[in-house]
């Protein structure tokens, strides 16, 4: 898919004070000169469709429609015709972000589960674009992950992190907590529900679970044979159809699902390279259909033979997002069709008489994205997506933004050389994007035809158990990526690849257990910041404090390791200062370490938070991000703590070569003007 410029208004001219919506007033201290600097907003430069969960079941107008929850702040509850799509309902979901979880009861209301407030709502038949919010289950849970429904009516649902299950009783709207089913797993990713019991799967060891919905009591089910070590696995996915459950173990791209019949209590096929996220219900002769091996296939339990249907889907992520059966009432779709959506609103659907199918447009609308990487170069403004994913390339002055689709951007870089480099989640995978050329990802948004992919992937960290490229620095011409691990793990890797020669080297663990957040490099010298944190939430750390190192890239040996800030579990960030120290942020303290024996030499306690923030330079002076509200310029060569020189919500900063300050506040960019 080409780019799409956003043009947006900027307010030119000089603010002392700007009411941003749901912000509060932006106030701005004044500079060293008197001069208070403008703090002017550039529009929100990344915005698109993602949709996540989703069932297929009845419409408003009775009809099967595709359900699905789109991400956005509010998230909406979206009900597409699958004939047409046209949008039948687009539901705001108060105070969510997004969801994974969309069920359907008997009933004809669809209920929806989300991540962070952990919230169920429910649509009702003739409640048009509302649902009711039936507040958090479990109060302590905020994420739920999955919902299922019984013939009554309940609704059951997976949560972390604590790893339980729950029941709502729609007729009392009473909530039974069952605990955990299986002791010791902090998540339960999938669930499905078959006569009387529930069947539940693991996240970071797979284990299967059958719980007994009247008793609670719960028993665990064989690992399917050929699955091998269960320890940092999923069970992406579990479906009850036909009385068979499909499980999925491994992660949103292909792996294996296993078949397991519940009558014989036994495992009795397994299915490679299957796509979910969802299998399908049984059609007229027991048949399912799912994805697999990018094509969508019908697969007959009875025999275990899967045939090909001809749709195919291409890119990165080829997950159905809902999947079901509907009457579509067309020339070339007589009977019932399957039909589902993709995860960037299209819709598609199969004929299993005439062999039929498409790939089509939803109006599904896009929603503004988080930027949740931020860089600034010679020209522009780069700025990355959270979840949704995608690069916008900005202009400084105006705020207008060529959008790309792509993957989540954890970090960005632009070089010496004008080459950017981008970070990005999963697989902590590296690309390189040459702004000069056509944006052409075969994996998100192809370009024109026979155009070279750009970005172009460098780097793939998944064989080296890493998921996010959390931080970039260029040193002595190769490029140098630190990382956070994948999955239940502790230990980062420091990673450094040289563009010329295309080899990588990695240094796991470079600080035992730790995470590499921050990045800077000088006269052949990585310095990096590091926490204690792991691939989880859940990952119980080994180390109380997170640390700066010095890497020698031509020696290949780290020189030094230094707890900056006692107490602090995370440098966030880390930069050379114009006085040659290596500089940085812990919790809410500024630092500073003599670069060559690793010793501090100074501590601004700037912050009352612990999360930290972003540190950049600009000429002379730094400016660091405290406590996501404070913005503070730091002149090294002055021994007074700097007062706020902004204050405002902000996420990342950035800094163009000309020294022009930028920041983020959820999905809007904003620039600083100040005079130096």
């Amino acid at each position: 898919m080409p780019s799409v410029r956003i043009r947006v208004a900027a307010a030119l001219g000089v603010v002392v004070l700007i009411l941003v919506a749901g912000a509060g007033p932006v106030a701005a201290g004044p500079t060293p000169s008197g001069h208070r600097p403008a703090v002017v907003p550039l529009g929100t430069p990344l915005s698109d469709v993602l949709l996540i969960g989703g069932t297929v079941a009845p419409g408003p107008n009775g009809r099967p429609a595709l359900w699905n929850v789109s991400t956005g702040k509010p998230a909406h509850l979206n009900a597409v015709d699958p004939v047409t799509g046209a949008r039948l309902v687009t539901a705001p979901l108060p105070g969510a972000e997004g969801g994974w979880a969309v069920t359907a009861a008997p009933d004809g209301s669809v209920y929806v589960g989300t991540y962070h407030d952990g919230r169920l709502y429910r649509w009702r038949p003739g409640s048009g674009d509302t649902v009711e919010d039936l507040g958090r289950p479990l109060a302590d849970q905020p994420f739920i992950w999955r919902l299922t429904a019984d013939p009554d009516g309940n609704v059951y649902g997976g949560t972390s992190p604590g790893g339980r299950v729950f029941r709502y009783d729609p007729r009392t709207g009473d909530v039974r907590d069952y605990g955990r089913p299986v002791p010791g797993q902090g998540y339960v990713k999938s669930i499905a529900y078959a006569n009387g019991k529930v069947y539940t799967g693991s996240y970071a060891q797979a284990h299967i679970a059958e719980l007994d919905v009247e008793t609670g009591a719960a028993r665990e089910l064989p690992a399917p044979p050929g699955l091998g070590d269960i320890d940092n696995k999923q069970v992406y996915d579990i479906n009850e159809r036909g009385g068979r459950l499909y499980v999925r173990i491994g992660s949103a791209f292909p792996s294996p699902m296993f078949v397991y019949d519940l009558t014989a209590g036994q495992w009795v096929d397994q299915i490679p390279d299957a796509h979910g996220l969802d299998v399908a219900p049984a059609g007229d002769e027991g048949e399912v259909y799912l994805i697999q091996k990018s094509e969508l296939k019908r697969y007959d339990p009875r025999t275990r033979q899967l045939a090909d249907t001809g749709l195919t889907f291409t890119g990165r992520v080829q997950n159905a997002r809902s999947i079901g059966w509907a009457e579509l009432g067309l020339p070339d779709y007589p009977g019932r069709s399957v039909v589902g959506t993709l995860w960037r609103g299209e819709m598609f659907r199969y004929n299993p008489q005439t062999g039929k199918s498409a790939i089509l447009p939803t109006d599904v609308r896009r929603e503004p994205i988080e930027i949740l990487s931020l860089a600034g170069g010679r020209t522009s403004v780069y700025a990355g997506g959270f979840l949704n994913g995608g690069l916008s390339v900005v202009d400084p002055d105006s705020g207008e933004a060529a959008f790309h689709r792509f993957s989540q951007v954890e970090s960005i870089m632009e070089t010496s050389a004008g080459k950017v480099w981008i970070g990005a989640y999963p697989d902590a995978r590296l690309y390189s994007y040459d702004p000069a050329l056509p944006w052409s990802s075969p994996e998100y948004s192809p370009g024109p035809p026979a155009a070279a992919d750009n970005p172009r992937l460098e780097v793939n960290l998944k064989p080296h158990v890493q998921m996010r490229a959390r931080a970039l620095a260029e040193v002595g011409g190769k490029i140098a990526v630190g990382t956070v691990p994948e999955g239940d793990r502790l230990g980062g890797a420091l990673v450094l690849h040289d563009p010329r020669s295309e080899e990588s080297q990695v240094v796991r663990n470079v600080v035992q257990d730790q995470s590499v957040f921050g990045l800077a490099a000088h006269r052949g010298v990585v310095y990096g910041g590091t926490s204690i944190t792991g691939g989880l939430s859940t990952t119980p750390p080994t180390r109380k404090e997170g640390t700066v190192f010095a890497w020698d890239v031509a020696r290949g040996r780290k020189l030094w390791e230094t707890v900056p800030v006692p107490g602090a579990g995370t440098v966030s960030s880390v930069i050379i200062g114009p006085d040659r120290k290596l500089w940085g942020i812990a919790g809410g303290t500024v630092f500073a370490v003599d670069p060559r024996r690793g010793t501090v030499v100074r501590r601004l306690a700037l912050g009352s938070g612990t999360a930290g923030g972003d540190l950049v330079r600009a000429g002379r002076v730094l400016y660091a991000g405290l406590d996501g509200d404070k913005i503070f310029r730091i002149d090294p060569r002055s021994p007074r703590s700097p007062a706020p020189l902004v204050e405002h919500r902000h996420r990342r900063l950035a800094v163009g070569d000309d020294g022009r300050l930028f920041f983020s506040d959820g999905a809007d960019l904003y620039r600083v003007d100040i005079k130096h």
